[in-house]
């Protein structure tokens, strides 16, 4: 298949800049898969697709304030710094920008939010592959404790802000109720719209909870670039499970319960790591790379939330997989669903509206 095979057009007043009035206030398009249907919902309207022995599965990553911004020690140039990975204290993977001006032994002096000079900096260290830089901190016990007075929350481009700026609504709803493993530059937008009094509500119903931690890294945003899917690189990803989720979720397959996964992060982690076990959850961490596109066969999952994903992505290739799982279909019957959904004015992507796809 091609990337230009899930190109659509979207209106941009229907990106959308805030979150909903409340958290589950956005509107729930559902899609049965068996015969392609459509029913306009609202999110508390989830409840009613839910059956008791369900299984929820949430990814309870949480998000950084990952952005940095800095002025070069020497020549006073300004750099903007994606924190990706800790390799321990202080010692940290980023994306630089701009990577030309990263060169080795750059020092670069953050500043706050004030854009004032912090008496934090950091060391240009090394280069990867992919133009990351590994970056030393100094003047800072800890980089992680000062992150809420020198970073950012990494919005992605599509939500506009004025730089530097803190939005305390966007620190709040940016984040699931049930974060906890930091670790995060992008939300699991899927879970953005629960509240803890809605999932007290979905337990009620005998519906189960459990819990994948997968960190959410800048390359889930990123178009396929690549002609051909087959010629894709797909980015890597962090994931832990725990031994109790491996428990449930296995149980519930031997059970014959359905497994819902809560977004695509989800998915990836049980999928990665049903392909690697025969169909089995086992509990570890690793990395992943999953690639998820028709004519994808799913091993655990059986209904999937998600939110409205941007042409050409690796998340809309991902919903396209699990709506025809197996056939090539799914392309068309997603794309006909993004079609109404604009039809319709629901809001895409991150702070959007949701789908369920049964």
């Amino acid at each position: 298949m091609r990337a230009a095979d899930f190109d659509y057009e979207l209106p941009p007043e229907l990106i959308a800049q805030t979150p909903a009035s409340g958290r589950d206030q956005s509107r729930l398009l559902v899609l049965h898969r068996a015969d392609g249907s459509l029913a306009h919902r609202t999110f508390p309207d989830l409840l009613s697709y839910m059956r008791a022995g369900d299984l929820l599965v949430l990814n309870d990553s949480r998000v950084i304030p990952a952005r940095l911004r800095g002025r070069n020690h020497a020549s006073g140039g300004e750099f903007e710094l994606l924190l990706l990975e800790e390799n321990s204290v202080n010692d940290w993977w980023a994306m630089v920008r701009p990577g030309k001006r990263a060169r080795l032994d750059t020092r670069i002096d953050l500043v706050d939010h004030a854009g004032q000079t912090s008496g934090v900096q950091a060391i240009v260290l090394d280069t990867n592959e992919e133009g990351h830089r590994r970056l030393q901190f100094a003047g800072v016990a800890d980089l992680k404790a000062a992150l809420l007075e020198l970073g950012e929350l990494p919005l992605p481009h599509y939500i506009k802000r004025a730089a530097g700026a803190l939005h305390p609504e966007d620190l709040e709803r940016y984040q699931t109720v049930y974060a906890e493993a930091g670790g995060s530059v992008a939300a699991p937008t899927a879970g953005l719209h629960f509240t803890a009094a809605l999932l007290q509500r979905i337990r009620g119903l005998g519906v189960g909870l459990a819990q994948v931690t997968l960190h959410v890294g800048p390359g889930t945003f990123a178009p396929v670039k690549a002609d051909e899917l087959r010629d894709h690189v797909m980015h890597e990803e962090r994931f832990s499970v725990s031994e109790e989720t491996a428990r449930l979720v296995n149980l519930a397959r031997d059970e014959q319960r359905r497994v819902i996964a809560i977004g695509t992060t989800s998915l990836r982690v049980l999928e990665s790591v049903a392909a690697a076990h025969d169909g089995r959850l086992v509990a570890g961490a690793g990395r992943t790379r999953i690639f998820v596109h028709p004519p994808y066969r799913f091993r655990l999952v059986d209904a999937l939330l998600t939110n409205f994903h941007l042409p050409r992505s690796t998340l809309l290739m991902l919903a396209s997989a699990f709506a025809a799982p197996g056939e090539t279909r799914g392309r068309e019957l997603m794309l006909n669903t993004y079609a109404a959904a604009i039809r319709e004015r629901y809001r895409f992507f991150s702070y959007g509206d949701a789908m369920l796809i049964l």
